[in-house]
């Protein structure tokens, strides 16, 4: 008896998460193609305005489970849709949206275009040294050949860019806060900085050799005592590590009088210049939450100086 095949459909894109941590989106890709496909589609250009910086992700299952974003959320399914085509084909693709685009019915709010170069996952081997980079708090990098469709690891780049014919990406472990101090200001700050994915150590006043292991480039130190006593053994500490922010609680006058200690200890004038104090991206504070959102402010634009 005859038969007539019924028509493959190609399944509906549909977001698996909210996240944008890159760490996490490299795992769901990792996890996709172990179940049977996966792609990885990443920013390579913006023409004008746009909501994510260059090497910002999408990873795309074959079931059209995907996550992650490339803009500010109105281009991610049709992204997802063209990594399903590109899955299919088993071909790579790059893709316009926005100005420059065919694609008509798609406008950015911004104005702007993007470009989005998709890859179809052949191996996983350098996500996992990415993942594996991370988990030492390393920093990685990852080239994609649009000409030779490869993806593959290489010593981590300033930031994302063109390099030739290849797209570098780079990846930075999550920021480290490692806060000291009993008041209800640090423990304000400790809570909001965990519910911002931060990764928080909170470290005692006798606990000055396990601090020095705990900060890397990518951590901030956060001081929040009444005393100057309290905070002497840690932000000693702090200045001689590679943190990238350092910020102590207490006023004008308090911060005079802590200079004028580590001066006295020979610390460098640029070494005291790292402290940011009074703390806070804007102050004066009057309340604990109030003191926490200003510190976090601050370390989150530090950081993006930092490694712009």
């Amino acid at each position: 008896m005859d038969q007539t095949l019924a028509p493959i459909t190609a399944p509906i894109p549909v977001r698996a998460s909210s996240t944008d941590d890159p760490a996490e989106l490299l795992r769901f890709a990792i996890d996709a193609h172990g179940l049977g496909a996966a792609a990885l589609a990443t920013l390579v250009e913006i023409r004008g305005g746009a909501a994510r910086a260059l090497g910002a992700h999408m990873a795309v299952a074959a079931d059209g489970r995907f996550c992650g974003y490339v803009s500010g959320g109105c281009v991610e399914a049709a992204v997802a849709s063209e990594a399903l085509l590109a899955m299919a084909e088993g071909r790579d693709r790059t893709v316009k949206f926005g100005d420059g685009s065919p694609f008509f019915d798609i406008v950015l709010p911004c104005g702007g275009g993007i470009s989005v170069a998709i890859h179809v996952l052949k191996d996983v081997g350098a996500l996992r040294h990415v993942l594996e980079r991370l988990e030492w708090r390393q920093a990685a990098g990852l080239a994609y050949s649009p000409e030779r469709q490869v993806l593959e690891a290489v010593d981590p780049p300033p930031r994302a860019c063109w390099l030739e014919r290849d797209f570098l990406s780079v990846y930075r472990p999550r920021t480290r806060v490692v806060l000291s101090g009993q008041t209800i200001e640090a423990q304000a700050v400790a809570r909001l900085a965990e519910a911002s994915g931060y990764d928080v150590i909170v470290r005692g006043q006798g606990e000055r050799g396990r601090v020095a292991a705990d900060i890397d480039p990518f951590t901030a130190v956060v001081l929040l005592h009444h005393d100057l006593d309290a905070e002497a053994a840690i932000l000693e500490t702090a200045l001689r590590s590679p943190g990238f922010y350092i910020g102590a609680l207490g006023s004008t006058r308090t911060h005079r009088r802590r200079v004028e200690r580590l001066t006295a200890m020979a610390f460098r004038k640029d070494d005291i210049g790292r402290i940011k104090a009074p703390i806070g991206m804007f102050g004066p504070t009057r309340d604990a939450t109030s003191l926490a959102l200003s510190v976090l402010a601050d370390i989150a634009a530090a950081r993006l100086v930092a490694y712009a």
